[in-house]
């Protein structure tokens, strides 16, 4: 077993109780003399409102077992700073510190949002270069950075589309979505009031042009596109299929969570693209994981941009940053504030760092180790399609399924070998599906690292496959039953009879 995982090795670290179970009745976790004020209570000498009181069943425990216990806790987890997360579609790499510094100045960490517009003109500049710097890397007439999050883009994108058409007379009533789009995508749709079509997709995993125009008609709105697409393809179509859409009144949307294969090297308005939204925290390395906190930028064509979310900014007669409320035919608030701003901060931290040429070499970079990655394990694990990868590669587990083992096992073998998996059995349009992302942040090691453990783990399927099926077998936990984890949750300690 030694031999066989590469990167792990044992290692010292004891299982933990809970704080709870090492209670002991009497301890304390502070030392203080007792109150030495003669005749004055404790609620007298620090005010009745700076005394605790005791908290029903709380843990009873000294210092050195609290610090012990969430010193021990802390080598439990697996972060981006400690390893690659190849998890195709929810990109997870690696944060610069420069970006967390600039975040920390002080005036824009401390920044209030009631703060008077005369005090705010720094976190004001912020936002306009930062919206001025994507409008030119979308290839957008004006961005929009108030949703908080991708999923919140989208829905802010479809109401733009929806506020656009209706102001010509008719909303229309119907949303196309690819069957390889991300499941936002007709959520989203939905919740906007949108009756949803699915399109097909072809042999090479890209939109049926043929599907799409047998269900394009007057009464279809918007196409939501993914482009790069969720199987890791370009969209070789693109702009037929702006095109068609065009022609027939309707507007297209494009989920651009996969921007990080086109910086610098193509622009989704160049395509026909009206309007679109990124994930800051995919593309432009802003904290990412546990929900939050995210940001949706949204840019759009400049028939669209009357429909904004308000207030905007602009400059007044002396030159100063204001809020122009007057906005008559925008959409109104998505957001109570204007956006996540620390990860505004730091997305404009990493798009100045790197500059034009820095931002396409980024995006080579991510290309370059999605097919490397790709070159490596091709012989072992099935690609789901031939066409070229992009950021990402999508793999099925016909291969191993022959011997029983399907792409959850794999997964879960894979935490044995050191890393964290990949995504598994998305996007739903590949049986089995792999879908690996290395990210641009990653180096030729660690890659190599991961290669050899996809590469062990499929030999593992073909000479001993129970060793996969019932993976992890190094983790302090077993398997977990999902099915159960799912459906009847435990979501608190309680003590044992």
């Amino acid at each position: 077993m030694a031999n066989a995982i590469g990167k792990v090795r044992g290692h010292q670290v004891q299982n933990e109780a809970l704080l709870f179970e090492m209670s002991s009745p009497g301890k304390k976790a502070y030392q203080l003399p007792e109150l030495d004020v003669p005749a004055v209570t404790a609620e007298e000498a620090l005010g009745a409102e700076n005394v605790r009181a005791e908290i029903s069943g709380f843990p009873e425990v000294s210092e050195v077992e609290v610090i012990r216990h969430f010193t021990r806790l802390s080598t439990w987890n697996y972060g981006i700073d400690l390893g690659l997360f190849p998890l195709g579609s929810c990109t997870m790499k690696y944060n610069p510190r420069i970006n967390e510094a600039v975040a920390r100045i002080e005036g824009l960490a401390w920044a209030h949002p009631y703060q008077p517009e005369s005090l705010s003109q720094g976190a004001m500049e912020v936002i306009a270069l930062l919206e001025q710097y994507l409008g030119e890397i979308f290839g957008m007439e004006a961005v929009t950075l108030q949703p908080a999050a991708g999923a919140h883009g989208e829905f802010t994108g479809i109401m733009l589309i929806r506020e656009y058409l209706a102001s010509q007379g008719n909303a229309r009533r119907k949303v196309l979505v690819p069957d390889s789009a991300h499941g936002t995508n007709p959520a989203t749709a939905i919740i906007a009031g949108y009756d949803v079509v699915n399109v097909k997709s072809n042999a090479a995993g890209m939109v049926d042009v043929a599907s799409l125009a047998s269900v394009l008609d007057e009464e279809v709105a918007a196409l939501m596109v993914t482009n790069p697409n969720t199987v890791g393809v370009f969209e070789q179509d693109i702009a037929k299929i702006c095109a068609m859409m065009h022609e027939k009144g309707a507007q297209v949307y494009m989920d651009g969570a996969n921007m990080n294969a086109l910086v610098g090297i193509a622009r989704p308005g160049d395509f026909g693209i009206d309007v679109m939204h990124s994930n800051l925290h995919k593309t432009f390395s802003t904290p990412h994981g546990g929900g939050g906190p995210g940001a949706g930028a949204v840019g759009v064509r400049s028939h669209l941009e009357p429909f904004l979310p308000g207030p905007r900014l602009k400059k007044t007669a002396e030159g100063a940053w204001t809020w122009d409320y007057d906005r008559p035919q925008s959409i109104g608030r998505v957001k109570a504030f204007y956006g996540n701003f620390g990860v505004l901060v730091r997305a404009l931290a990493y798009i100045m760092a790197h500059g034009g040429p820095g931002l396409k070499t980024a995006t080579i970079d991510a290309l370059l180790n999605a097919n490397y990655i790709r070159a490596l394990i091709e012989p072992y694990y099935q690609i789901a399609y031939e066409a070229k990868s992009m950021h990402e590669c999508v793999f099925s587990d016909v291969k191993q399924a022959r011997n029983g083992v399907k792409t959850g096992d794999i997964a879960k073998r894979l935490i044995d070998y050191g890393f964290h998996p990949y995504t598994t059995s998305f996007p739903l349009i590949v049986p089995g599906a792999l879908m690996i992302e290395p990210t641009e942040t990653e180096p030729k090691q660690e890659l190599d690292a991961f290669c050899e453990a996809m590469i062990a783990i499929a030999k593992e399927a073909e000479a001993t496959p129970e060793v996969v099926q019932h993976a992890p077998v190094m983790t302090r936990t077993p398997r977990v039953d999902e099915v159960t984890a799912a459906r009847k949750p435990v979501v608190r300690w309680k003590p044992a009879e």
